[in-house]
């Protein structure tokens, strides 16, 4: 059974069981990019998951987990919701997981965490080279857990549809 929500006849249908694997990749990718995050050290003694900490003022590690799980919860949905039809296979989902990737990485690294941070935007650094590899591990993770999603629920919607 597929749950839809259409708004009017005008607008697009966005099946929510996208969103909701979506959630749930994006949590898987989250756990691989915070691991890697934990244990990169782009600054002396600063972990990447503790600068995450810091777009709240923290510098606790286990706030910076939350943080950044909740990110990922969110980028997750939204890739559910944008790109789920495209990734339920899995070389078309990779393939999409490392874009979204690398854009969540531009939008985030490059730009929203150093201008929440009051440090110039769009620099590269040791910070931003090492996030980068981050993103891609969480783009490639969200993109291989929505197509495993997808293909046991046995649902096919999209253009992949077969």
């Amino acid at each position: 059974m597929t749950i839809t929500k259409q708004i009017s006849e005008r607008t697009a249908v966005i099946p929510l069981h996208h969103a909701v694997w979506g959630a749930a990749a994006g949590l898987v990718g989250g756990v691989g990019m915070g691991i890697w995050m934990s244990v990169s050290t782009p600054m002396p003694d600063t972990s990447m998951i503790t600068m995450v900490a810091g777009l709240l003022g923290s510098t606790n590690a286990f706030a910076g987990w939350l943080i950044h799980l909740a990110i990922a919860t969110f980028a997750g949905t939204g890739f559910g919701v944008v790109l789920g039809p495209y990734a339920q296979r899995t070389a078309p989902a990779v393939a999409l997981g490392l874009a979204y990737g690398a854009v969540w990485w531009t939008v985030g690294a490059l730009w929203i965490m150093p201008a929440n941070m009051g440090m110039p935007v769009f620099e590269w650094n040791d910070v931003t080279s090492s996030s980068l590899g981050a993103h891609l591990v969480f783009g490639l993770l969200a993109g291989l857990a929505f197509a495993s999603i997808a293909q046991a629920m046995g649902k096919r919607t999209g253009p992949n549809r077969r």
